[in-house]
């Protein structure tokens, strides 16, 4: 340690670094709002199509049946609930006990986010 010339540096800065490295133009910038906007959306109709039916309600799987107007639970659950829940659109009002019996689900901050998008146009 003692007479060694080591670089210093921890997780978040580094002390004395190259001089290419203090150019200000090499600074990331902030994400520009249209490429947010992109991650809100999806090219799923299924998850949109339950987005709306949900809306700022706490629906059951029955009234999302119904709302969609399916009648195979199983169809529903494996194309429209699991991929909207996984994809963060819809979450379970119970989530520490999915089988509680009176489990709802509703809208996540992002899938509020899509149903106004939805409901303005």
């Amino acid at each position: 340690m003692l007479g060694e010339t080591n670089e210093l540096k921890n997780q978040y800065m580094i002390i004395n670094p190259p001089e290419e490295w203090k150019d200000a133009t090499s600074i990331p910038t902030s994400t520009p709002t249209s490429s947010a906007q992109d991650l809100l959306q999806t090219d799923n109709p299924l998850i949109r199509n339950l987005v709306k039916v949900i809306g700022n309600n706490q629906c059951s799987i029955k009234d999302m049946l119904e709302g969609v107007g399916l009648k195979d639970r199983k169809n529903f659950l494996e194309y429209h609930l699991v991929p909207a829940i996984s994809d963060g659109y819809v979450r379970l009002l119970y989530p520490d006990s999915p089988r509680h019996p009176r489990q709802k689900y509703l809208l996540t901050v992002k899938g509020q986010m899509l149903y106004q998008e939805l409901t303005k146009q």
